[in-house]
């Protein structure tokens, strides 16, 4: 049964212990009065299921990937609203009430939260100012809190995507006409940790073999999104110049970036 007004927050973990707990209690912490915690494991053996239960109202089990989790712990879901998180963000306590006030305020189906990274390292100070230029940008920012009647009505997270599908929902709900709303004077954290070149790129790999059949789907968004020298860049120059050795670092990682995503589009175009 849905409950009216409840925030049904899901989180996808797989062997998340190290970090996973700053975000649990974040959820716990939220100024907003009723809201459910789901968290779906892909079964992990670091004891991150055995975290979670301190924590969740309910832990559920289901893979391969996180679009299939995140869809399950929707259809589990009572809540009105969803909010769909990854294990490695924290949320401002006021996050889940802006929310709810902006989807009330537009009648929004979906409503994007600004996100802020933090991590330690060269890498992660390039990252964040990477982030600090998309705020705003709702090409690059995704929705991720949802009503949950509109999220089913569109099926959800396409579970052939890993990677763009976070850009994919909401793009076929704009589609649609289903209006989209942004959250003020909150945001999600997002911890990068020590982040590590490497494995940034490994990721970004992996992403890419995804990429082929999201820009058939949506090829003038992501003309948009795909490109290394992004709309944002050029809108925040004098942010990025008043930075230029993290700007520097920032180009060497996108270009990175943009050839690892290229060999990971290249790989999902073989024959399997």
């Amino acid at each position: 049964m849905t409950v009216p007004g409840r925030v049904s927050v899901v989180v996808t973990t797989r062997n998340s212990v190290a970090h996973l707990e700053p975000l649990l209690a974040s959820v716990a912490g939220q100024t907003y009065p009723d809201v459910e915690l789901l968290v779906v494991d892909n079964s992990s053996s670091d004891g991150t299921g055995a975290l979670a239960e301190r924590y969740a109202d309910r832990v559920l089990v289901a893979g391969p990937e996180r679009s299939a989790q995140r869809n399950r712990g929707v259809e589990a879901a009572s809540g009105e609203y969803v909010l769909i998180l990854d294990a490695d963000m924290v949320l401002e306590p006021g996050v889940v009430a802006a929310c709810v006030e902006a989807a009330s305020a537009g009648d929004a189906a979906a409503v994007i939260i600004p996100e802020v990274s933090v991590g330690e390292g060269f890498w992660a100070a390039c990252k964040a100012l990477e982030r600090s230029c998309y705020i705003g940008d709702d090409t690059i920012e995704a929705a991720r809190f949802f009503r949950r009647a509109v999220y089913l009505e569109h099926g959800g997270y396409d579970e052939s995507l890993t990677g763009p599908e976070d850009w994919d929902l909401p793009a076929r709900m704009r589609r649609a006409g289903a209006p989209i709303g942004r959250a003020e004077r909150a945001a999600i954290v997002h911890d990068e940790g020590r982040l590590q070149l490497r494995e940034l790129l490994r990721k970004k790999l992996y992403y890419g073999k995804s990429l082929d059949s999201y820009m058939r789907r949506h090829p003038a968004l992501a003309v948009r999104q795909v490109p290394f020298l992004r709309g944002a860049f050029l809108r925040h120059r004098r942010r990025l110049a008043r930075q230029p050795v993290l700007a520097a670092g920032m180009m060497v990682m996108k270009s990175a970036e943009v050839v690892a995503g290229g060999l990971g589009l290249l790989a999902g175009r073989l024959p399997r």
